[in-house]
Parts: C-alpha cells; sequence; structure tokens
C-alpha cells in the first residue's frame, strides 16, 4: 500500500496553512501598530465598575 501522494498533499496543505496564518499574524501587528499607543490614563472598561477592598453583600 502506498500512501505517497495523499501525504504529500497533507504536508501541502500543511504549509499553506502555516502561510495564511503567518500572513494573519503581520497583518494583525501592522494593525496594531498603525493604531498608535494605548492611553496610560485610559479606563479598561472590564475593570471600570471594581471598587477594591470588601465587596457589599449582595441583597436577596
Amino acid at each position: 500500500m502506498f500512501n505517497g501522494p495523499s501525504k504529500r498533499q497533507k504536508e501541502l496543505a500543511r504549509l499553506e496553512h502555516k502561510k495564511e496564518k503567518a500572513a494573519k499574524l503581520s497583518e494583525r501587528k501592522k494593525e496594531k501598530e498603525a493604531r498608535g499607543p494605548k492611553d496610560p490614563n485610559a479606563v479598561d472598561p472590564d475593570i471600570a465598575h471594581i471598587v477594591p477592598g470588601p465587596q457589599p453583600i449582595p441583597e436577596e
């Protein structure tokens, strides 16, 4: 039993996927650089409502 062509096809598909992934990565990197630096004083919306220290007990 000879599996040469299917192995070759798998390898080509793997290489193609690797190229696409690298292209997407470089594109995201360029977009990130184009946006510029973040404002260090900006508030992260995920933690804007969190208060440090003991949290109040939720009312039932």
